[in-house]
Parts: C-alpha cells; structure tokens; sequence
C-alpha cells in the first residue's frame, strides 16, 4: 500500500491526489498544464525536494502551481482538453450544461483553489525567501465539474501547503467546515474543524537548519481551522488569514497574514445562477474570540440564578411590606401596667486564663468561678421607681442586665416574672438605656427618634401618628428645642451630655416600654442635668394613664435625686443588703440593725458607707431571703409576686439556669399569621428596615464628605500620573514593555483598591458599638444593615474611584481603543474592589480589636502583590508554596486584565537592527507572566466567586458572632 503525502487518499498500488499534485505518493508538485488534467499534469522536478520556481502557468491559470483559473475560457479550454467538445460535465447533470464559467470571488460554490502570499515580518525574519500558501477548499463535490480532479475530499473539507522559495514545506487538512458569507459584501470565512499538518522533513521549515526546525510545532497543530477572507480588491486580490490557536499565538489574533490572493473556480454557469442566490451554504461563522467553556457556561447560570433569587427575594419582600402596611393597628396601645419580679438571681464567671478561643477547663470548678450576684431578689411594680445602690463592683451594672434579659457571657441562675404582662401573649416591651449614650452623631435629634420610630412602632401605624409619638417625646423630656441640631460626637460638638442621655432614653421610650431599665443614667452629669433626667423617669413611672415600672441603677446620687426613687436596693458584694421603700426607711432599717444614721446626712451617702464595708450580720443567712425590707403590694404575696404569681393576669416566670439568653417570646393559642421577612422580633419588614437605614447613610454621606472626597481625588490624582506617565504607548517593543509596566500600575491600583478599602474595615469598627446596640433593641435584622452599610461603601468609596482611575489611565495610556475591551476591564477593576471590600468587612466583623484586623488586612495585600504573577513567575515558585497562587484574587484581576488587553488583536510591530519583528503580544504574555489567553470569563467568574464568598461568611460572622455579650 502506498504512502501517499499531502493527505492523498490511497487506492492500492497509487494514491488519489489533491489538485496540483501528482506521482506515486503525491509528493510533487504539478509544474504547468491545467487543473482538468489532474494525474496527467506535468509534474515538477528537483533533488531531494521538487521545486516550483521554474514552473510557468499556461494563458488563463496562474497561482502556486498553476491551480487558479483566471477566465472562462481558461476551464472550457481545459475541459474541452481532457473530454472532448462533445464531452459533458461529470457532476450532477441537472442543472448543469457544457458552458464553463471561472469565478473569481473568495465565496465557494463547490470546490475552488486560491494562491496567497505570506509576508509576515516575524516568519521573513527567520525564513527571508518568497512563501506561499495554495488552499483547496471543497464545499460541495457533486456541483465540481470533474468530481476529485477539479475538487477533492469530501464536502466541506480543506486542504492546504505552504511553499518556501517553490519548495513544499508542509501541508494540512481539515473537515466539517463551515461557509460565512457575512454581510453580502464579497468576503467569505470558513471555519473548520479537526485540523492536523504533518512537516516535511528536511526542508526549511522542517529540519534543514537545527535552529530554525518547525517541526515539533507543524506537527502538532490541530483543533479548529478559520480561513477568513474580505472582499477583493479593485484589481482582484484579497486579504486574507490563515488562523488556529497556536498560529494565533504567535502571530497575533488576526492570524498567520495572507496577502494578494487569487481565486478561481471552475463551475457550470447555470450551477453558478442556481446557488449564487442560495446563503444556506453559511452553516457556520468564523469568530475571533474563542467559545466559552463549559465550566464557564456553569458559573455564568449560578450567577444568572443567585441574580433570579435575589429578584425573587425582593418581590417577596415589597409583597410582605404590602401586606403589613394594609393590615394596620390603628391607634398605638397602652403601655405600662407590667410589675418585675426577680428571685434567687445569682450569677458567675470563669476566671481561668486560658486563651480565650481555646477549649476552657474546669468550667465548673468552684475554684475558677467567680460570683457576681448571690441569690438578689426584688420587685418593682408600675408607678414606682426604684434605685438599686452600691459601691462599684457591687453587681449594679450585672443585675440591670439580667433585668433587661441581655445576652450574658457567664452562667445565670434564679427566676424573672413579669406580672401584669398576660398569659401566652409576647413578653412586655422592655426598654434598655445603656450606661454609654451610643447615637449617630450625624444625625439630628429627630431624625434619630424618628430612625427609632419607623423601626420600633408597628408597620401598620401611619407615618403621621409615628411622627406625633415623637414630638410627644421630645416635649416630655425637654429636648423640643433641639429639634433640628446634630447630636456630634468628641470630634464634632453637638447636644451636650445631659442632653445625650435624654435623647437616648427617648429612643427607648417611642417603643412604648412596659418596663423601662437604665444603667446609670445620671452618671457623668452635673446636678442640674441629673435632675432633669430623675424627672423625667418620675414623670414616666407615674403616668396616670400608663404607670410605667422604672429600675434604675445609680452611682452616687444627689440628696435630692435619691428621694426621687421610691424605692431602693442595696447591693453589697453582689448581695442584697435591704430592698424596700426608699426615703428614711432604709436608714430606719439599718439604724434598727446597730449601725447609726446621723440626722441631715445624705441617705444615699449614708447607705454607700454602709454597703462599702457591711457587717457580716447584715446578709443572709442562706440564699432566697434577704435581710432587706420586703413590702407587699396590691393583693398578691411577696412569695407570689416573686415566683410570677401574682394576680391571674401575671406572665410565667423565667428560670434561669445556665448560660443566660434573652427569654423568648410565649406564643399563644391566638397566634398571629406571619409575613414574609417578618418575625416577632422586628416590627418593620425587610424592605422597610432596608429603607430606613439606607436612608440614614445617605444622610451620613451627604453630611459627612471627607471619606469621599479623599478617595475621589487620590484616584483622579493616581489615574492623571498613570495616564501621563504612559501616554499613549505604541506598539513597538518599547510600547509593550511600556504596556506591561501600566498594567504592572494596574496591580499597584488594584493594591491602592485593597488598602482603600481598609477604610471600609474602620468604618465598620467605628460603626459597630451602635449596631449591637441597635440589634439588641430589635431596631432591625442583621442582613438588612449588612446590605445598606455594603451598598453605600461600595458605590461612592469604591466603585466611582475605580471608575474615575481606570478610565483616566486607560484611555490616557492608549490601551485597547474600543468600548467593549474598556468596559471589560472597568468590569474586573470593579469586582476586585467589592471583593476587598467584602473581605475586609469579614476581618472588621471576625476581630473585636480593629487593630489586628487592619493588620492581617495589609498582610494580605502584600501577600496579593506577590502572588498576582508581575513580581515573580508563577512557575518559578517552588510547588510548596505554588498553590498558594489560587487563593489570590489580584491574580485573576490581573490575568484578567492583561488577557483583555492582549485578546484586542495587539500586536508588537517593530525592528531589531533593521531585521523587522510582528510576533503576538499574546505570546509574550504567556511566556512571561504563565497567564492563559482564553481566561478572561473564567477570572471574572472566580471574582465572582470571591465575592459570594465573602458575602457568606460576613452574614455568617455577622449573625452568630457580632451580637451584643455583656
């Protein structure tokens, strides 16, 4: 069986041969006569190889081996020549007759020859002759004259040799191709598939200089095939490309060049009229870019369906805000009416030493325990007032807590009723005023009552009765007058300190408390001040419509704010000395106890002495009963009250008995139908949350412009010095390197992006004690807050200075000059901003201490820098530390970047010493930075992945671990 070169088909002893070549393996080239001939042509001669140069064409035929018909004469000629003038056409027969025509437009009808020039400066470089490429192509066989003489193959296959100084140096096949006719202006592309080469040895291109052998490249093309052409010129040549993704590579996207082409096609003139009107020949288009992986294809519908969820989400939200604005609730409730009882309530913590997230030994050892409250019990019914009073240590602080049912770190134990709240109902409204007055400084008084009230009050009642509550607020607790001033903060003067705790407790009173509880609510302010706030509280606990029960813990009052309180209790050493009616009573009871009160001293002072260094008498003598006053109110026992027992109407008690939570809600057998994103524990729905907080950081930003203005001019300042320091780079070697140095600044933008946005970790640091404060309350859910604060840190922080530095320096750096590629390379810049933003919103959440979150989060950046592939090759980093590459999103963002700018069709185009050089830049990229052309979609999907991540895991840390914990 014969070899047969030049992909011939073999047909026993000889081989069947493409047109133009002949012999016994189809290794020579024909030399003259005309394509009709076929294994009859002369054939060219030379040793080792044949060679073309002496070779000269016949009237009407020219190209590489006289291949290309010219004129019809030509092909009637060389029919008539081999059939005879009575002869007839091979092909189908209908349809067809004996006039030949010679069609000279790159479009194929059935099976057509072209002859090109390869003049590309890199290739004359190394191989300075005259190459040429003759190309076979056959669309459909049947419609050829003379069937695998005029056209060869099956339909729709491509044959293809290059020749160099008219010696053959490879050839090449490929099938399953596609025709495009694009617009209708003349030009044709052609895709194909399953290409392969084979090189022959020892000619130039393959072997005859060591230094210049092909062969190991030739051989090894395969994959897809585009032959694409534009329309000929006025003298009847073209342009066209011969493209494949290693040719790509090294000759840019456009291909291996091909210039003065010529075309002919011998074809029966009625075939000609049939199909020459007939595009369902385009089956298939050449494209430039590459087609998407399946992978790609993936992560492109995860995104599709996280954006269809999110939309979903969000319709069911504007539904659920719908509903419960519909709903209403009239006119707001009484409030007050609720007593709080408390028996037997101790509480401990561990003292060990261990690290704190490390496992703690020993628990419950006695030994590593230390008790802050032993077995305190008391009441407060509505309209009263009581002072709990004790040197510092004395558990004040610890008792208010466990009072307002706050999250505690150690272990509680004992009872809490509130009587007078209902049975199976939700527990009483209970408002908490902290010792630390934590309000948004950029707001004014009202805006942060009003935040309150939009958040606290129910959905259904009407924005008008929500802004009465207010002003009713403002006016009971003297603070009207300060309607319109910012409440400021220590850089920013605004209301004053007594002020302050006004404002705060009026956050707690829009909610309408049955029971308000409050941390020292005079400390730090002077007497006038405190006793503005003592009456307030008075007022508030003796309403006659609603009498509100008030417990408040006090440092050191005032004589006159102390007869305030109607009554007190004692506490000593986390114990209860007395608890009962306040006045002299206290100093009667211990005065009866041996310890003498002089006349005219301060009752309070008097009682500090007392629990500063207390007899041992004055405690209990066994846990539950204290020494202590204890008074009966109304018709129930003490006993009852205490155990939530008194009256039919009074709530279950709480037993305390472990780690304390806060006591949920009692559902009862009325149970109220929930809407979506609605709960018990919120009264605004998601999207209002959302509303109201986005609101206020709209107002924090338009008040406060020194974080936007900073990070607008420092990129308008970097993107000016970028953009002037590489204006307009060309295309020469000097460009491209002056190219990979801006991209190299666009690493360092994107480090500048990573550091900015530690600003997005302060922020959230700076931010955090009122948002516990505000979770603790209730004002709204963690996901809503995590979604305002994101959004309006991204936007004017983050994204408009990408925007303002990525446009300066790209259009001033004369990068790739089309929107398409500009708006792909905004499109990463972007996503690797909100990526480092959302992670250091994950350190800022992860780290109480701001400080060793800033830290990892310049580490990293560093980190980033040095693994994104300019500063060092990825491949030269040795594999212990090689995989670390994955785990760096500035790596994609610069890989893809770089792909963007290469994929445009860039080209360096210059001379080294006067030898002229066009290779791609593609190929320079991937040689020296490891980066992959075809990456771009899937670094966008991985960024986006990124940021996915890190979205998780802040509205994880954020939901289990940033709460309040006292």
């Amino acid at each position: 069986m014969s070899n047969c070169e030049n992909y011939g088909t073999s047909n026993g002893t000889a081989c069947a041969c493409p047109p133009g070549f002949g012999g016994s393996t189809c290794s020579q080239p024909a030399c003259g006569g005309t394509l009709f001939q076929g294994s009859s042509r002369p054939l060219a001669s030379g040793s080792p190889f044949a060679n073309l140069t002496s070779c000269s064409c016949e009237d009407g035929w020219t190209g590489t081996g006289c291949n290309v018909c010219q004129t019809a004469q030509a092909c009637q000629n060389g029919f008539m020549s081999v059939r005879g003038t009575s002869g007839s056409l091979t092909g189908l027969d209908s349809g067809q007759n004996n006039t030949l025509v010679c069609s000279t437009s790159p479009r194929v009808y059935a099976g057509s020859q072209m002859s090109c020039q390869v003049q590309n400066p890199t290739l004359q470089t190394i191989f300075p002759g005259q190459s040429t490429l003759t190309i076979s192509r056959t669309l459909n066989s049947s419609f050829t004259p003379l069937p695998n003489i005029t056209a060869f193959g099956s339909s729709g296959s491509v044959y293809a040799q290059l020749f160099y100084q008219g010696v053959e140096q490879f050839f090449c096949t490929a099938d399953s191709c596609a025709q495009d006719l694009g617009s209708g202006d003349g030009s044709a592309d052609w895709e194909c598939k399953d290409l392969k080469c084979t090189c022959r040895s020892g000619t130039s291109f393959c072997g005859a200089t060591k230094a210049t052998d092909l062969t190991g490249i030739i051989n090894t093309l395969s994959g897809t095939l585009g032959i694409t052409c534009d329309a000929p010129a006025s003298n009847g040549t073209a342009t066209c490309a011969f493209k494949q993704d290693t040719i790509d590579q090294v000759f840019g996207s456009s291909g291996l060049a091909l210039n003065g082409c010529t075309f002919g096609e011998c074809i029966a003139q009625s075939t000609l009229d049939t199909l020459a009107g007939n595009q369902t020949t385009s089956s298939g288009s050449v494209h430039g870019g590459s087609s998407l992986s399946g992978g790609v294809i993936a992560g492109l519908a995860v995104v599709g369906g996280l954006v269809g969820i999110a939309l979903v989400l969000l319709l069911l939200g504007f539904i659920a805000q719908r509903r419960a604005r519909k709903q209403g609730f009239g006119v707001l409730d009484r409030s007050g009416g609720v007593a709080v009882a408390w028996s037997d309530i101790s509480y401990s913590v561990s003292q060990s030493t261990d690290i704190a997230w490390l496992p703690r030994r020993r628990k419950n050892d006695a030994e590593t325990q230390k008790t802050i409250l032993d077995a305190v019990s008391g009441r407060v019914v509505p309209g009263e007032v009581m002072a709990i009073l004790g040197p510092s240590g004395a558990g004040k602080t610890t008792l208010i807590e466990i009072l307002a049912q706050k999250h505690k770190s150690g272990r509680v134990t004992g009872g809490i009723a509130f009587p007078g709240a209902g049975a199976g109902n939700d527990r009483p409204r209970i408002g908490f005023v902290p010792q630390q007055d934590v309000l948004p400084p950029m707001l004014t008084v009202h805006e942060a009552l009003v935040f309150a009230a939009r958040l606290r009050l129910p959905e259904g009642l009407p924005d008008s009765e929500k802004h009465a509550r207010v002003d009713d607020i403002m006016d009971r607790l003297g603070i009207a007058h300060l309607r319109n001033v910012r409440i400021g903060d220590g850089e920013k003067r605004g209301i004053s300190g007594g002020e302050m705790r006004r404002v705060t407790i009026g956050l707690e009173l829009v909610a309408k408390p049955d029971v308000l509880i409050l941390d020292e609510p005079t400390s730090g302010l002077d007497s006038v001040s405190a006793a503005k706030v003592a009456n307030v509280l008075h007022a508030l606990a003796h309403d006659p419509e609603n009498p509100t029960a008030v417990i408040a813990s006090i440092h050191q009052p005032s004589s006159q704010l102390y007869h305030s309180f109607d009554q007190v209790l004692l506490l000593a050493h986390g114990r209860a000395l007395y608890s009962g009616p306040g006045g002299f009573a206290p100093a009667e009871h211990f005065s009866a106890q041996g310890i003498p009160f002089k006349e005219g001293y301060n009752v309070a002072d008097y009682l500090l002495d007392v629990a500063s260094d207390p007899p041992v008498g004055l405690f209990p003598l066994s846990s539950g009963s204290n020494s202590g006053t204890q008074v009966a109110r109304g018709d129930s026992s003490d006993d009852e009250i205490e155990k939530g027992l008194g009256g039919p109407s009074a709530a279950p008690a709480a037993v305390l008995d472990g780690k304390f939570e806060p006591q949920e809600a009692v559902q009862g057998s009325g149970k109220k139908k929930k809407s979506w994103f609605a709960t018990s524990q919120y009264q605004a729905t998601f999207l209002t949350q959302l509303e109201v907080l986005s609101s206020r950081e709209w107002k924090v930003l338009r008040r406060d412009k020194t974080l936007f203005l900073a990070h607008v001019a420092i990129a308008a300042v970097l993107g000016a010095f970028c953009g002037g320091l590489y204006f307009h780079t060309d295309q020469t070697i000097a460009g491209f390197q002056s190219r990979i140095l801006v991209l190299l600044d666009v690493e360092l933008q994107g480090a500048l992006i990573a550091f900015s946005s530690l600003s997005a970790l302060y922020n959230v640091v700076e931010i955090r004690p009122l948002f516990l404060r505000e979770r603790s309350a209730s004002y709204y859910s963690p996901a809503a807050w995590l979604l305002s604060r994101f959004v309006f840190d991204v936007v004017p922080l983050r994204i408009i200075p990408s925007v303002i530095v990525s446009t300066m320096t790209y259009w001033m750096a004369g990068l790739a000059h089309d929107a398409a590629h500009f708006f792909k390379f905004l499109l990463i810049l972007v996503l690797y901003a909100i990526a480092m933003t959302l992670f250091n919103f994950l350190l800022a959440c992860l780290f109480r201490n701001g400080g060793i979150a800033i830290l990892i989060s310049a580490l990293t950046a560093l980190y980033q820098m040095t693994y994104a592939g300019f500063f060092v090759h990825l491949a030269d980093i040795p594999p212990v530390l090689r995989w670390l590459q994955w785990l760096c999103p500035l790596k994609y963002t610069l890989e893809a970047l770089s792909v963007n700018e290469v994929g445009s069709g860039l080209m360096i185009v210059d001379s080294l010493e006067g030898v002229p050089v066009s290779t791609s830049a593609a190929l320079i990229m991937q040689k020296l930075f490891g980066f992959g052309e075809n990456n771009y979609y899937r670094d966008v999907l991985v960024l986006f992945a990124y940021i996915v991540g890190f979205a998780v895991g802040v509205i994880f840390v954020v939901w289990l671990k940033v709460r309040e914990r006292r």
